[in-house]
Formats: C-alpha cells, structure tokens, sequence
C-alpha cells in the first residue's frame, strides 16, 4: 500500500504517459503472454510472409480468428481500463499508448490511444486498402462457412484459438467484397514494422512527460521496451504496475507488483481525494 500511495503521488502531479499491455486485458477474459493467466501457445506466431504467401497457413488463421473473434468481440472494459478513462477525464494523462489490439481502452471511455500494433476490430484490403468492421466480415464468413464449428482448446492474446487442423477441412476464407483482393485484419504481424507515424507520435508523448506508467506489459519485446528505455535515458521516471517480473525493471523507479483491477482504481480514488482536499 505504500507503493500505491507513492504511485498515486507521481499520477497526482500530472504529466503521465500509459503504456499497456496485454496485462491490463486480462481481467476482461484475454489472457496475456507470460503473465500469471498466460497460456503457452503449441504454434508460432502468424508471421506476414507466411500469412501473405501460404494460403493453407491463411486459411487456418482465418478458422481460428473466426471463432476467436467470439471472445474478443465480447470482451467488455475492466476496472482497469475504467480507471485509465477516470485518470485522463481528470487530467492526469497526457497519452495513452497500447500494445493491445482489442479495442478496450477505447471501450472504456479512453481517446486519442496509439494502438501501437491495430485493432483486431477492423479489416484491411492488401489490394486496394479498404477497411472495414469486423462485423462485416463476420457475417460474410458465416454465410461462406455455415455450421462452422471446431472444439476449441484455448484461446490465445493475439485473438486466435488453438484447434485440431482436421476441423480445417472446407472452411472457406473470403476476400475483399470490392477488388477481391486479399483481407488481412488490420493489425501488425511479426514481420511487420509498426508504422512510422504511431511510434514517432509515442516518442513525442514519451519525450513530453513527467511519468511514464507501464501497465500490464513484461516488456519483453522491444515495440514496447524502447519507450521506457528512452524514458530512462531523458531522466523521466517510470513507474510499473504488472503482475510478475518485467524486462523494465532496471529502468523503473517505482514498481506495483498486483492485479491492475485494484491497483488503478485505488489510485483515481487517491487522486480525486487529492483533488477534493485541494
């Protein structure tokens, strides 16, 4: 409880910058990467090159992201992500920047977030570059694949499931409905580079603040990590609410090792005290 009244402390003085990870997801039903609820994945990663190349290997990403979607698409906001919305609406952030690719803090009454790597919510044409909801792409794969059902053996964070491939056999996958060019949802695969504008944005908020507060991330990958290495650098203090180690530690002043659900909403009720008091 100390370390949360000191972290409510630095989030009181304003100037804070949030970088979330999946961490912050999972009390909503995501499960994270490494974290206490992660799971370990039999398969690696959907890569672009291979998404992009194989069409057997396209095929089973789009099975299993089809019946994944159920879980993402009804995920609902945490106390977490409420609490994330409460801190900005008081005026204690000054950016929001996730590696979360559902949708949530938006969800939660956040705006202006930096999804780092995408939203799985939306859809992306590799031919013409049309976006479109998931919902519609739900329903064309429902119509092209009617009865489609697998037994589901886990869910992974990235919003795909884990299935025998036998159940693969006749799922149809469909493509762009204006150019038939190939769908892709619209979010950053390994192999891919975030793009240019999202981290340049990030760098500048970084740049710009007092704290940097890492939320829910093992900082395990350098897409997240150089934030806080580049906080580190320019003198900014970071602080770390996560459930488990981090790669951030080195570089953090303040760490919170607990569940993201009662952490954050502790503080906005220190910080509207705070308020109240003054």
């Amino acid at each position: 409880m100390e370390r949360v009244d000191e972290l409510a402390g630095w989030v009181g003085d304003g100037g804070v910058v949030v970088l979330s990870g999946a961490g912050l997801s999972t009390e909503s039903g995501i499960p994270d990467y490494r974290g206490p609820s992660g799971v370990a994945r039999r398969a690696t990663p959907m890569t672009y090159q291979v998404f992009t190349r194989d069409p057997v290997a396209r095929r089973r990403y789009w099975a299993r992201s089809h019946l994944g979607w159920r879980t993402i698409g009804d995920a609902r906001p945490n106390a977490g992500h409420r609490a994330v919305a409460r801190l900005q609406e008081l005026g204690r952030l000054d950016g929001i920047i996730t590696q979360n690719v559902d949708g949530l803090h938006q969800a939660g009454g956040a705006h202006g977030v930096v999804e780092l790597h995408g939203n799985l919510a939306y859809v992306v044409c590799l031919g013409c570059g049309r976006r479109t909801g998931r919902a519609e792409l739900e329903e064309r794969l429902d119509a092209a694949n009617p009865g489609f059902a697998a037994a589901v053996s886990a869910v992974n964070p990235d919003g795909d499931v884990e299935i025998d491939d036998a159940e693969l056999d006749g799922f149809t996958v469909v493509n762009c409905a204006v150019c038939g060019g190939m769908l892709k949802p619209d979010v950053v695969y390994f192999g891919e580079t975030v793009p240019p504008e999202r981290v340049s944005r990030s760098f500048e908020l970084v740049a710009g603040a007092r704290t940097l507060l890492v939320l829910g991330s093992s900082l395990t990958v350098m897409s997240g990590r150089r934030f806080v290495l580049r906080a580190a650098k320019d003198g900014i203090r970071v602080a770390i609410v996560n459930q488990g180690v981090t790669r951030g530690e080195p570089y953090a002043g303040l760490i919170v090792d607990a569940p993201l659900g009662r952490v954050l909403p502790e503080i906005v009720q220190r910080v509207e005290g705070a308020a109240v008091r003054f």
